[in-house]
């Protein structure tokens, strides 16, 4: 199992989305590891060495010096999927907001998943909310949710708020 949701949320969006696209590389022999990812960072594809004030702009930490803390804590080798921040997606995000406005309290992965399969998709389709070709990659995506983190979990920590 991976690690607990709390750690991914603590990585920026920045390093976030560099982790993801190394998970999602198709050419990948092997899952990357946080060593991986670390070197593809620190070398541009012509082999130049970035540098880590160029590589972020903000008054946070770059990425580079991110991902060497979460490798001085977790090792080279820790899977680099352990630290990608989810969100759902646009119309999930709506689907439990839903769930969200109806009940007194916050409700869990299982929760919007039973709401969903009792009608709440075909509804908000019907209704315009979210999108009525969506109903099947939002039952996807709740379901890997829940694989990765358990019915029991609440449903708020994955909103995207754009």
């Amino acid at each position: 199992m991976g690690l607990p949701i709390d750690i991914a949320t603590t990585v920026s969006d920045e390093l976030s989305r560099i982790l993801e696209a190394a998970v999602n590389d198709p050419d990948a022999d092997e899952p990357p590891s946080l060593g991986l990812v670390r070197t593809r960072i620190a070398t541009m594809t012509d082999g130049d060495a970035l540098e880590a004030d160029r590589l972020h702009f903000d008054e946070g930490k770059s990425p580079i010096e991110e991902i060497d803390q979460l490798i001085e804590a977790f090792g080279e080798d820790a899977p680099a999927i352990d630290f990608v921040s989810v969100k759902a997606s646009e119309d999930l995000t709506r689907i439990i907001e839903t769930v969200m406005d109806t009940g007194a309290s916050p409700p869990s992965l299982g929760a919007v998943r039973d709401a969903m399969q009792n009608g709440l998709v075909a509804r908000l389709a019907g209704e315009g909310i979210i999108d009525p070709d969506a109903a099947e990659t939002a039952f996807t995506q709740i379901d890997a949710l829940i694989d990765r983190y358990g019915r029991d979990t609440a449903a708020e920590e994955f909103l995207r708020y754009e």
